[in-house]
């Protein structure tokens, strides 16, 4: 099992229902495949930077998922298919979490880059 996030930009124009049924269709997707459903993040109607498919307005809604492979790619062929998406991303999370690089300590001895003179 993988984690991934599904985000989802849905027509403005469409009714509550209409958008619920797209958004319960893919968490069905994932949910009858054996993977769970985490958070859906509806962020609500967003201004596209630019016109998308002649549309300047989206709902913008986030999935968060974990399930095997060839069940996210159902639900991107679903995604895909739909009139009513306007863009979608699957995006595949990764296993660990990014471990920041420790800083090495200051220490007061000679440049590394020293020429054979000694001068720096």
């Amino acid at each position: 099992m993988r984690h991934y996030e599904v985000m989802v930009i849905l027509d403005a124009g469409l009714e509550e229902d209409a958008i619920r049924t797209t958004v319960d269709r893919a968490t069905q997707l994932v949910a009858n495949g054996g993977g769970t459903v985490g958070k859906v993040d509806r962020w609500g109607k967003r201004r596209f930077a630019y016109e998308v498919h002649h549309r300047t307005e989206g709902y913008y809604v986030l999935i968060e998922a974990t399930a095997e492979p060839a069940v996210l790619a159902e639900v991107d062929r679903m995604l895909g298919l739909a009139d009513d998406v306007i863009r979608h991303k699957v995006i595949r999370l990764p296993d660990k979490p990014l471990v920041r690089a420790t800083r090495l300590p200051v220490t007061d001895s000679a440049p590394v880059n020293a020429n054979a003179n000694g001068e720096h």
